[in-house]
C-alpha cells in the first residue's frame, strides 16, 4: 500500500513540473552572424639580446665546473660595469655539466657550458660591453620588442581591428536588409612575429679574431596582429 502511494505521488509531481520546464527553454537566437576582423602593425625592433657562452671539457667534473664558474664570474664582473636598467641588463643563461662516454659506454670525461645574456634597448652599449668580456664569446644574437613597444603596437592594432569589426558588422547588417546591429559577444587576441637575428658581420667568429671589437648588429622589424572575433544580432 505504501509503495503504491509513493509511485502515484512521484507521477503527479512529474506532471506538475513538466510545463514549468518547457516554459524555461531558451529561445533559439535569430539573425545572428559570426565573423572576425584583424589588423597588423609593423614596428621597429628595439630590444637586443646578446648571448655570450663558453665550453670546457676535462677528465674531472669538479675541474670543468670550476673552470666554467671562473669564466662566468669574470664575465659577470666585467659586464656589470656597463649595466643601466632598461638599456643594458645582465643575467646568466644556461649552465650545464654533462658526462662524456667512451666506446665502451663508460664515462671518460666531462664537458659543460655556461652562458651570460646581455639584454636591453641600448645596442651600442650592449655590443661594447660584450666586446670587453674576454672569457666568453658571442654565441647568439636575437632581436625583439620591449614591453613598451609591444604594448603600443598592440594598442594601435587593436584600435584598427575594432574599427574594422564595427564596419564589417554594419556592412553585413545592411547587406541582409537590416537597419543596424547589436553586439552579442566578442573576443580579442593578439600575436606577434619577428624575423631571425641579423648580423652585418660573419657570424660566430672566434673570440680571438674580435678581441675588443664590438659585434655590428642590425635590428629588423616585428609585426603585431590583433584579431577581434565575435557575433552580432542584426536588427
Amino acid at each position: 500500500m505504501h509503495s503504491l502511494i509513493l509511485a502515484v505521488f512521484m507521477f503527479a509531481a512529474g506532471v506538475a513540473t513538466a510545463p514549468a520546464t518547457a516554459q524555461t527553454a531558451a529561445p533559439v537566437p535569430q539573425n545572428v552572424v559570426q565573423f572576425a576582423a584583424a589588423a597588423t602593425v609593423e614596428v621597429q625592433q628595439d630590444l637586443l639580446s646578446l648571448t655570450l657562452a663558453t665550453t670546457r671539457e676535462g677528465a674531472e667534473a669538479a675541474v670543468v665546473q670550476s673552470q666554467l664558474t671562473q669564466a662566468l664570474d669574470a664575465a659577470l664582473s666585467e659586464a656589470r660595469k656597463a649595466v643601466l636598467p632598461g638599456q643594458l641588463d645582465v643575467r646568466t643563461g644556461n649552465f650545464g655539466l654533462y658526462p662524456r662516454y667512451g666506446k665502451d659506454g663508460k664515462i671518460n670525461g666531462w664537458q659543460g657550458s655556461a652562458e651570460l645574456v646581455l639584454e636591453g634597448r641600448d645596442f651600442p652599449r650592449i655590443t661594447a660591453a660584450a666586446a670587453k668580456v674576454q672569457t666568453l664569446a658571442t654565441a647568439r644574437v636575437a632581436f625583439g620588442l620591449s614591453r613598451e613597444q609591444r604594448a603600443k603596437a598592440e594598442a594601435d592594432a587593436q584600435a584598427q581591428a575594432i574599427e574594422r569589426f564595427k564596419f564589417k558588422a554594419a556592412d553585413l547588417a545592411k547587406g541582409f536588409g537590416f537597419a543596424g546591429y547589436a553586439l552579442r559577444e566578442v573576443s580579442v587576441d593578439s600575436s606577434g612575429s619577428q624575423p631571425g637575428p641579423r648580423l652585418r658581420a660573419m657570424a660566430m667568429e672566434a673570440k680571438a679574431a674580435m678581441v675588443d671589437a664590438a659585434v655590428p648588429v642590425e635590428a629588423g622589424r616585428s609585426t603585431v596582429t590583433v584579431t577581434v572575433s565575435g557575433s552580432v544580432q542584426m536588427r
